[in-house]
């Protein structure tokens, strides 16, 4: 039997957790991984870069077989994929097989996460309002849960075990998601049509994909160096310095599972324009709080806003004209989570130079940029096109 549309959206959220909570089971395990391979801080970095490039470049490899094939069967076999993918990095005997491990481990993510938001846009497009908030709320509980009650076993039991522990719910969930997705076939080409392209030459497809961008160098900013600036420039100990990115994380959440209703009362351009506004209005507050509370509570304030950003552009970009959504989903996540890789080492450059509180307020001036530019986010609304 076809599955409905609710059971696909179900669905959809169980691969959305699914996908994030491997990436919070791996967080834990990134720490043991110094000893075990007798390798420092600079290597472990460069690995760490080599999953972000494999996700990154994979991406636009995913849009192409979503065009071909749709994103049901392209979402069942990167999530068949992931399963063992943290095994595999955990167990790996050598350093050049877990350079390889890791750089394999970002393509099954990376590939799996377009084929998950283009699925959410068709399932969007069948219930007729937006669930795309929603989805993403999703990735980031099973992210927490990941993270948390990873820990928790890698502390007791140890990483093989955790790893392992994390494929088997991994794999349940995803077996129990697959027969439920929504399957839609991909829209043959018109006679006399130009062929999709791997890296499509729409400027208003990578404006929103830059957008993107400027929305998750913020939350990337928060994640690395917010616990760095607490402590450095307000005098926060390492607990309540740690405050600062868990606010943040904790208020995108919650806004996640509301921002649907949020989105299908008051439209995409309306709550891309107010979400960005009061992310930045945030940033700005934390740039100049004389003390950690008030920059932890103007971080938190920051989540609220950031929140919804991501997901309206992903839905515009799934319902961008004149192209599949697999085509431009890839290109805008590619440009989007580029911004994850860019974050780290720019803003540590920016901060070294400039100080945090000028970094704050420059990120801030990014998201009054998407705030100007949220008109472009108009396709989100149109979830009834064929």
């Amino acid at each position: 039997m076809r599955p409905t549309p609710l059971q696909s959206r179900r669905a959809v959220a169980a691969m959305f957790l699914a996908n994030g909570f491997t990436m919070g089971a791996w967080a834990p395990q990134i720490p043991p991984l110094l000893p075990r391979h007798g390798i420092g801080e600079a290597v472990l970095g460069l690995l760490i870069l080599g999953l972000g490039i494999g996700a990154v470049g994979a991406m636009l490899m995913s849009g192409r077989l979503i065009s071909r094939f749709g994103s049901r069967p392209v979402l069942r076999g990167f999530a068949l994929a992931v399963i063992p993918m943290l095994p595999m990095v955990v167990l790996a005997p050598s350093l050049p097989l877990l350079a390889l491990a890791m750089v394999v481990f970002g393509a099954t993510i990376g590939c799996m996460d377009v084929a998950m938001n283009a699925q959410a846009v068709e399932v969007e497009r069948a219930l007729g309002r937006a669930i795309m908030s929603s989805s993403h709320g999703f990735w980031s509980l099973g992210g927490f849960v990941g993270g948390a009650a990873g820990g928790w076993v890698l502390a007791h039991w140890g990483g093989t075990l955790q790893a392992l522990v994390a494929a088997g719910i991994v794999a349940a969930l995803v077996f129990w998601a697959m027969p439920r997705l929504m399957d839609v076939p991909p829209v043959p080409p018109e006679p006399g049509a130009a062929p999709v392209r791997i890296v499509p030459r729409d400027p208003a497809l990578w404006l929103l994909g830059i957008m993107a961008l400027l929305c998750m160098v913020p939350e990337g900013a928060v994640m690395d160096w917010g616990a760095l600036f607490l402590g450095k420039e307000l005098g926060a100990g390492p607990s309540q310095a740690a405050l600062g990115f868990a606010f943040f994380a904790g208020a995108m959440a919650i806004v996640r599972f509301a921002g649907d209703a949020l989105r299908n009362r008051f439209g995409a351009v309306r709550t891309l324009r107010a979400s960005a506004g009061l992310a930045a209005a945030a940033l700005l507050a934390a740039a100049f709080a004389p003390d950690a509370p008030l920059a932890i509570l103007a971080f938190a304030v920051a989540g609220l806003g950031i929140a919804n950003t991501v997901p309206v552009l992903f839905s515009a970009a799934g319902n961008h004209p004149g192209l599949p959504p697999g085509a431009a989903l890839s290109t805008v996540t590619m440009v989007g989570y580029a911004g994850i890789l860019v974050a780290p080492s720019t803003i540590g450059f920016v901060a070294e130079h400039l100080g945090f509180r000028q970094t704050w307020a420059a990120l801030a001036l990014c998201l009054v940029l998407v705030t100007l530019l949220a008109g472009r986010a108009a396709a989100a609304d149109d979830l009834r096109r064929a």
